[in-house]
């Protein structure tokens, strides 16, 4: 009777130690191989540009929610979005009211002098009653979540920021290489 599978009792069966060779030569490869495909954490990079009261929550909350899912997260502030990490400017972070279309205000109402003071303290006002995190709070629950919340040195540099005026565990000083760095390796890269 025929059969496909060759006779293990041949002369040119491996033996059990050249078997185990070639296990041992299999499980480097696929180590190898997960070694470049990397943990399987994925990786988003943000941006933040603006610093407006209502630019400043989607970068935190995008964040604050991507790292209590695991992902390795880094934010990279630069020009009025590093207010957001400013201790006092982020407390008195305004509104802009004109050409908001989703204000209920008109933009001839909102381009008076008072126009933005107000939009602000209608949506501080919105934030308090829901019981929505401060800017504060997710600034402090993005770091402690392990965020990397990164300052632009030139942007420090114009704004003649200090890096004691920032939030504690903000990584101050960080170019836009280092930013880029990690933006390169991220499965998502994000520009608020």
């Amino acid at each position: 009777m025929s059969t496909d599978t060759p006779d293990a009792s041949g002369a040119d069966a491996p033996s059990q130690a050249e078997l185990y060779e070639q296990i041992e030569e299999l499980e480097q490869e696929v180590a190898d191989l997960k070694s470049e495909v990397g943990d399987g954490q994925k990786k988003m990079t943000i941006i933040a540009t603006k610093g407006t009261l209502d630019m400043a929550y989607p970068p935190l909350i995008l964040a604050s929610t991507a790292a209590a899912f695991g992902w390795d997260v880094v934010v990279f502030h630069t020009f009025w979005g590093l207010d957001i990490l400013h201790e006092e400017k982020s407390k008195e972070l305004k509104l802009s009211a004109v050409g908001n279309p989703s204000l209920p205000m008109p933009n001839a109402l909102a381009a008076l002098p008072f126009g933005d003071a107000m939009a602000t303290k209608f949506m501080n006002k919105k934030i308090d009653e829901n019981g929505t995190a401060t800017i504060e709070e997710l600034v402090d629950l993005s770091i402690e979540s392990g965020v990397e919340m990164q300052a632009c040195q030139m942007t420090m540099e114009l704004m003649d920021y200090e890096a004691d005026e920032l939030y504690d565990g903000v990584v101050a000083d960080v170019g836009a290489a280092t930013a880029l760095e990690h933006m390169a390796d991220a499965d998502i890269q994000l520009l608020v």
